[in-house]
């Protein structure tokens, strides 16, 4: 499908204004195709020739003012629109369109729980040619009216409220001006939950399998959604824009969630079927406020070229953490913002794929590139960006700014520059020089403290490597004499450290103190480092620090040392051994027990010493269960859930977890849940110490125990990992099949990364050796057949990433240099090999030390 390019955008928006689409959905036609009528009114300024977008199975009829045009005029995605004259015109589109099973256009899904099927629409970024023909590009917004007929038992969902007129036959109210991407459709028979507030109908909608999980959530979410919506209406002058709130958690979903005005499309994971620690509910509540906040950031004011995806992503990344620490419960979200997302901005700004937060217009000249840049650049580290601006300027100007530029551009489109313009208005800061340092360079700072002590003063050279100013706290911490494993605050003092590099000195009446912590509260987008005497501190004591957010910062700090080889992989884990038992929030325990697991033990010891960071895992993991033992709520709960989740992934034989699946929980609790269960079973299959036979046997076991959407999943990723020439060789053939060959359809999204993350195996590097070669050939032919989504999940979960050996890099390499890989699949390829250069790296100095 060619990518429209940014200049046949700007060509096509100057010549017309597109104003209304009648479009019908028929999901009657059967399991594999849908029917699609379009009906567009539009105005040429000029005369002059343009095209529209159109990805039908078969296009019936075109007609242009009533004037047929030929069907097999359309060139791939493009249907030709020549000799427009000035004044009004109407184009006609009567398509069979196809249905997706990779979470793009209108994906389809059987329930394998209960033999129900649910349709749900993904159009970003350019997918709604897929559904319907459009003019797609988001600065040609217009009003969408749809109907949709559909089986009589099932209930349509859409951006407007929805009406039954005839049984099947649905008409949603026509949207406000909207770009083509935000469109929505979701149908089958939902379990829906509605209510109704601030005078508007809300709702909640699952699958029906995912009814019983939903309804113990539902006050939960609602409640959640309630309160953010309240506190965005305290913040924003502009009221909620659209005439309904709906949420639906939908099946093989490829993002977290989908901003659709009026109806938010959430990965069904979000209902939770097994136990969760507070953290993911949390998460869950993030991502709620996230969309919610697109419904003014990207839907009300929408960018006007894809250049500008941070002035969607960025706000609605730190709104959501924002929003849901100020209405709900969830007060720590900065702590989880810093675990879980900042090392994904620092790992993706440190790559040769990094681009700037705005990039500049030439640097996303297609919707091709511009699908590569939602990634950690355009999220965390924005969403970054925008806190350090808000310690800046002020919240209350930062929020003046924003209703200034709601208020200008509501229902249409704005640029950086104009952003810009609505935030200089509130403010006497040079908000434009501010976003040349931060939003038009690239790449991670660093702080580097070094102290000095006087006769009765001591001294802080704070030295700056890089070219952006930033507002910092910088914390003072002393050991409590009493309690040499405490830490007692002693002072916190805000620093500025100018744009250019060099030193910025502080000098104090006091002695120096025992740590000191650059960043304290996170308030900037940088690395930091430590003096000397900071990090023997840290090393003792960096458990007693009273705040998580500050143990979350020099948890990052210790990460990317690790990561620069300024220090070893196994202080690290010396570290979590030492402290994570005693670690309270468990945000902070999941963000370094994943590290310690998937980066230092799989990526960044040599292959000889994973066996003994495993031990050491489980170790800690085992001294966690101890101090947790009893009943257990909360955050106590998380903490046991995350440890137990530890073990059985660093689980080096089969014994001590082979007992809690056959005993049904974990002594002390938590009694085993399909996750867990899915997850022992998953550990075993790769150790495959059980006979394979017994262990097939048990596999298929629980999937007849659990024959839902999620025990498909489990299955397919055990039998994946099997140690066993024949699993593997099915599992490749599963994974790389693009036409359906021996009777199986490819693999649908979901079950192909099932799949491929049971697949590649440290444990099993003789068995897989010759399939690294393979990948190479296999994954660029994949891509091209199946589509962006599919070679995003080739690129990462599919990708022999475990195999951290020259070999691998020189193939990688080669992969490239031939450009067999699209582009999806392309930026992924180069970032697992420069994580791979990485991990090559300090595997080298490890072995060296």
């Amino acid at each position: 499908m060619p990518a429209l390019q940014r200049d046949e955008a700007q060509t096509r928006a100057r010549l017309i204004d597109v104003h209304h689409y009648d479009i019908a959905l028929d999901l009657t036609r059967g399991a594999d195709r849908f029917g699609s009528h379009t009906v567009i009114q539009f105005t040429a300024r000029a005369a002059g020739d343009t095209f529209v977008e159109l990805k039908p199975a078969e296009l019936h009829s075109a007609t242009l003012d009533g004037r047929p045009l030929d069907p097999a005029a359309l060139d791939d995605n493009r249907l030709p629109l020549t000799g427009l004259t000035p004044g009004a015109h109407e184009l006609r589109l009567d398509a069979t369109m196809s249905y997706s099973r990779t979470g793009e256009g209108m994906h389809r899904f059987t329930d394998p729980a209960d033999g129900e099927s649910y349709v749900y629409t993904q159009l970003f970024l350019d997918d709604v040619q897929r559904v319907f023909g459009a003019f797609d590009q988001p600065d040609l917004k217009a009003v969408f009216a749809l109907t949709v007929t559909a089986p009589t038992d099932w209930t349509v969902l859409g951006n407007g409220l929805a009406t039954q007129g005839d049984p099947g036959h649905w008409t949603l109210a026509p949207t406000p001006l909207i770009s083509t991407y935000l469109v929505a459709v979701a149908a089958g028979r939902w379990h829906s939950v509605r209510t109704e507030h601030a005078g508007l109908p809300f709702g909640i909608h699952c699958r029906r399998s995912l009814a019983p999980h939903l309804d113990a959530d539902a006050e939960e979410i609602l409640d959640l959604t309630r309160r953010c919506f309240d506190r965005y209406h305290e913040i924003f002058e502009e009221p909620y824009p659209f005439d309904s709130y709906d949420q639906a958690f939908v099946p093989e979903f490829n993002a977290g969630a989908m901003e659709n005005p009026g109806l938010v499309t959430f990965r069904d994971e979000f209902v939770f079927r097994s136990a969760v620690t507070d953290t993911e509910r949390q998460t869950r509540g993030v991502v709620i406020a996230h969309e919610m906040a697109h419904m003014w950031f990207g839907d009300l004011v929408t960018l006007q070229w894809w250049d500008d995806i941070w002035l969607n992503e960025s706000f609605a990344e730190y709104m959501g953490y924002q929003v849901l620490s100020e209405a709900t419960r969830f007060t720590d979200t900065w702590t989880d913002f810093a675990v879980a997302r900042k090392g994904w901005g620092y790992d993706a700004d440190q790559r040769p794929s990094t681009h700037p937060v705005a990039p500049a217009p030439d640097e996303v000249p297609d919707t091709a590139s511009a699908l590569l840049n939602f990634d950690g650049i355009s999220y965390a580290k924005g969403a970054s960006a925008l806190r350090q601006l808000v310690a800046w300027m002020g919240e209350k100007d930062f929020l003046a700014g924003i209703n200034d530029h709601f208020a200008r551009h509501r229902f249409g489109n704005a640029a950086l520059a104009d952003f810009l313009d609505s935030l200089g208005r509130a403010t006497d800061r040079d908000v434009h020089a501010w976003a040349a340092r931060w939003l038009r360079t690239t790449g991670v700072d660093t702080l580097t403290p070094e102290t000095a002590t006087g006769s009765d003063t001591w001294h802080l050279d704070v030295h700056h490597s890089g070219s952006r100013p930033h507002r910092i706290a910088v914390g003072a911490y002393d050991q409590d004499l009493t309690d040499p494993g405490r830490l007692v605050p002693r002072d916190r003092f805000e620093l500025d450290i100018p744009a250019e590099e060099g030193r910025t000195r502080r000098a104090f009446p006091k002695p120096a103190p025992d740590l000191l912590v650059l960043n304290d509260g996170d308030l900037t987008y940088a690395k930091v480092r430590f003096d000397p005497a900071s990090w023997q501190t840290v090393a003792r004591s960096l458990s007693g620090l009273p705040d998580p957010l500050t143990r979350a910062v020099v948890w990052n700090a210790a990460r990317d040392l690790v990561r620069d080889g300024a220090l070893a992989p196994t202080a690290y884990l010396d570290a979590a051994r030492t402290h994570l038992p005693h670690e309270t929030d468990p945000a902070i325990l999941q963000g370094v027990l994943s590290f310690a697991r998937t980066q230092i033990a799989d990526h960044y010891l040599p292959a000889a010493a994973r066996h003994t960071a495993l031990a050491t895992l489980t170790a800690l993991s085992r001294d966690i269960l101890r101090r947790t033992e009893g009943p257990a709520h909360g955050t106590e709960a998380g903490l046991r859930l995350t440890a137990v989740r530890a073990f059985i992934d660093s689980a080096t034989t089969p014994e001590g977890i082979q007992d809690w699946l056959d005993d049904g929980s974990v002594p002390g609790g938590p009694h085993l849940d399909p996750e867990l269960r899915w997850r022992i079973l998953g550990r075993l299959a790769t150790l495959g110490a059980t006979p394979l036979d017994a262990l097939r046997a048990t596999i298929d076991a629980e999937l007849a125990r659990d024959p839902g959407a999620t025990g498909r999943e489990g299955a397919a990723r055990c039998h994946a990992a099997l140690p066993d020439p024949a699993a593997k060789q099915a599992a490749w053939d599963a994974l790389f099949t693009t036409d359906g060959t021996g009777g199986q359809p490819p693999l649908s999204n979901y079950v192909f990364i099932a799949t491929a993350t049971g697949f590649w195996a440290p444990e099993q590097h003789e068995l897989l050796r010759p399939y690294v070669a393979r990948y190479f050939t296999a994954a660029p032919a994949l891509a091209a057949a199946r589509g962006p989504a599919l070679a995003a999940a080739a690129g990462r979960q599919a990708f022999p990433a475990t195999f951290v050996e020259d070999e691998t890099l020189r193939l990688g390499e080669a992969c490239l240099a031939d450009d067999r890989a699209t582009p999806a699949l392309r930026r992924k390829l180069v970032d697992q090999l420069d994580d791979l250069r990485r991990a090559l790296t300090i595997r080298a100095a490890t072995d060296g030390r």
